[in-house]
């Protein structure tokens, strides 16, 4: 399988209900993101994807979530806005896009802090 890679940051404010400590109250992170789509074969051109055409996805996805307060947007009204929903975010966001295109998400990393992150593995919940 080949896999293409894209990483870009973030900043944005969340709260977690229900995980005790200070996470409870309103903080902020500089995110970083790895976005990873992949398949079994590359196009006619001998590329999997354009890195341009996923660097748009990330960026319109951003779009939605850099400088704003995680909780306040609609995808996680009922849910903890935790760095490993972030991810799910993304991968759900991403996935149709990735499919028209004949890849798929293979996985999203979503860092907190240079040395904690969460991976969220495509396809569960994503196609």
């Amino acid at each position: 399988m080949y896999e293409v890679t894209i990483i870009k940051s973030f900043s944005a404010a969340h709260l977690l209900a229900q995980v005790g400590g200070k996470c409870e109250e309103l903080h902020g992170h500089n995110f970083k993101v790895e976005l990873s789509v992949g398949a079994d074969k590359l196009n006619q051109s001998g590329l999997l994807i354009d890195f341009r055409l996923v660097k748009q996805w990330l960026n319109d996805i951003f779009e939605e979530i850099d400088h704003k307060h995680l909780n306040q947007i609609p995808f996680f009204a009922k849910l903890n806005p935790s760095a490993e929903n972030v991810a799910r975010f993304i991968a759900e966001k991403i996935s149709p896009l990735a499919k028209k295109e004949g890849v798929k998400v293979t996985r999203v990393k979503v860092w907190e802090s240079e040395n904690a992150y969460v991976t969220f593995k495509g396809g569960q919940n994503t196609d």
